[in-house]
């Protein structure tokens, strides 16, 4: 069922279409989304990017020579980026909010990235070639001596939610703004912090992830703004005291 689902999704939310055209796919839709709740469980989200981007989720491979060098070098800016964001000056470790932590990471990552020989690190930019720092994902690697991109995306989590089921990683598709423009490995890289009794946080170790064979989940979720819903030609009563 799934294999007919995603060209529908794809077709609704990222292809351009003629209104009759769009309307015929969400009465395609919507009966899904009410009759197999089962279905939105366990897609590959290697399925989804392939589905909405065209481009295919490379797996990392631990045999392989230039996979665990491309690693080894990740990690060894990691260690220097955990070392920096740790020292007592640090402006990230005063951080209240994980966002506010999550963009100092990304910066400080691609610069110390860029410096490695052969490397090149940017933020991606979307298809129509705009650069975009939100939305996944975060940063791209670009290892020269093969022509391999990575995909890497920082997540932090507080230490003892490691197993958590709460929901932290998302996709949006969007047309306007895919910025998946590569077949690529994609790799998370889980940072675990815990924030002491002086208000100030630590950064106790980081991971890289594979989203080679990630599973995730579709909520269905129609939204509307304030906008949206106080349009003057809407309004039918007002009042005040």
């Amino acid at each position: 069922m799934l294999r007919h689902v995603l060209p529908i999704l794809a077709c609704v939310l990222l292809l351009p279409a003629r209104a009759d055209e769009k309307a015929g796919s969400v009465q395609v839709l919507i009966p899904w989304l009410l009759n197999d709740a089962q279905s939105f469980k366990g897609i590959r989200f290697a399925d989804v990017i392939a589905a909405t981007s065209g481009k295919r989720i490379l797996p990392m491979d631990p045999k392989d020579a230039d996979d665990q060098r491309i690693v080894k070098e990740i990690g060894t800016v990691l260690n220097e980026v955990l070392t920096a964001m740790n020292a007592p000056d640090s402006k990230t470790r005063s951080a209240k909010r994980v966002n506010e932590m999550s963009s100092k990471f990304e910066d400080a990552i691609q610069a110390r990235l860029n410096t490695l020989a052969g490397f090149t690190c940017s933020f991606p930019k979307t298809t129509a070639g705009q650069q975009l720092r939100s939305g996944y994902p975060d940063l791209r690697l670009l290892d020269k001596a093969t022509g391999r991109v990575i995909y890497l995306d920082p997540k932090l989590y507080a230490k003892g939610s490691r197993t958590s089921s709460f929901r932290t990683f998302y996709f949006e598709p969007k047309r306007e703004t895919n910025k998946v423009n590569d077949d690529a490995r994609h790799l998370i890289i889980g940072i675990e912090q815990e924030r002491g009794a002086d208000g100030f946080v630590r950064f106790l170790r980081w991971e890289l992830i594979d989203l080679a064979n990630l599973r995730v989940k579709l909520k269905a979720e129609f939204e509307g703004s304030n906008a949206d819903m106080y349009r003057p030609d809407a309004v039918v009563g007002s009042g005040a005291p």
